[in-house]
């Protein structure tokens, strides 16, 4: 009866899991041909720093402050991904730290249910589980601040509009909105102004901060800065339309999600149901799921019907996310 209990709370755990996977996603994409395009005019407008990429000064300051093996290892490219990923999630932890935590982690949990189980794929499927929930939680948490970023960006750039037209300067509008608007985007615009005060030119810090902020809307007002700069022209004018623009896109992509909101309550309710049954079957007539999660063949049929399960969630993930 225990080792029923736990398969039971370990399907109960992985349908969890499968639905932060598949459902837990944005409802609309972005157009990947449109950001090809606009990344490679960022990468013309770049090409005199190509020789060095633009690292933020907080990951500066993380490696000055390393020993050698720690400074060794977060300079593995793998590690220098995942400490870009940390970044732009907005988490203020050293990657190699967040490895071998989530792997410690992972294997105890693993283990335990191991243990207690008796049934070795349990505790792998635990372990696995364990391991990649963390990243998968540093990705949704990366793709929400991205998103606040990007919900605060048309304010932040009336500001600046504002502040152009009172008078000032281009810098001190990027200290301005540092100053009067909350993080993600006080934050990463007083990064991009603290670049500007270490002697580094506007192409750089502008740069860093779409390296920081990895957004299609973001390219497009970075893309519109610099070739305003090289080529002159009214930029509270250029602020003023590009902030029209990324509220017209939100709308539109507000009213993409009303209309995608039946199918994506359709994939929950199908997602749902085995499992629901599952316990109720299991609640009613615990000697029946016996044969199902007490011998190998049927623990086999356990797996394959997860499996089947993964294969509709990504397929319904397919049909909902539409890149507009």
């Amino acid at each position: 009866m225990t080792n029923q209990i736990l398969v039971f709370f370990g399907v109960v755990f992985a349908a969890v899991f499968i639905l932060m996977i598949g459902i837990t996603v944005p409802v609309f994409g972005e157009r990947k041909q449109i950001e090809k395009r606009l990344r490679r005019r960022i990468g013309h407008l770049s090409e005199s720093n190509r020789h060095q990429s633009p690292q933020s000064l907080l990951r500066q300051k993380y490696l000055k402050k390393l020993s050698p093996l720690e400074r060794q290892l977060e300079s593995l490219p793998v590690i220098e991904q995942l400490s870009r990923l940390l970044e732009q999630a907005g988490h203020n932890k050293l990657a190699y730290r967040f490895v071998l935590y989530s792997m410690v982690f992972a294997s105890a949990v693993g283990t335990l249910l191991w243990v207690l189980s008796n049934i070795i794929w349990v505790g792998l499927a635990a372990g696995v589980i364990m391991l990649i929930m963390p990243f998968i939680k540093l990705r949704y948490d990366r793709l929400k601040r991205v998103e606040a970023f990007e919900e605060q960006l048309p304010e932040a750039l009336d500001l600046m509009t504002h502040s152009l037209q009172a008078g000032h300067p281009f810098n001190e509008c990027i200290q301005l909105v540092s100053e009067e608007f909350p993080d993600p985007v006080g934050k990463e615009f007083g990064l991009a102004y603290a670049d500007l005060n270490y002697g580094n030119d506007l192409r750089w810090a502008l740069l860093g901060l779409l390296e920081r902020i990895p957004s299609i809307t973001l390219v497009a007002f970075v893309t519109s800065i610099l070739i305003q700069k090289e080529t002159g022209g009214n930029l509270a004018e250029v602020l003023k339309n590009i902030s029209a623009v990324i509220r017209g896109r939100f709308r539109f992509h507000r009213k993409v999600k009303t209309l995608s909101a039946e199918g994506r309550l359709s994939a929950w309710v199908l997602t749902l149901v085995p499992f629901v049954l599952f316990g109720i079957i299991w609640l009613t007539t615990p000697d029946y799921i016996a044969v199902l999660t007490g011998t190998p063949e049927g623990q086999k049929l356990v797996m394959y019907g997860l499996g089947g399960i993964l294969l509709g969630i990504l397929w319904m993930r397919k049909l909902l996310n539409i890149e507009v």
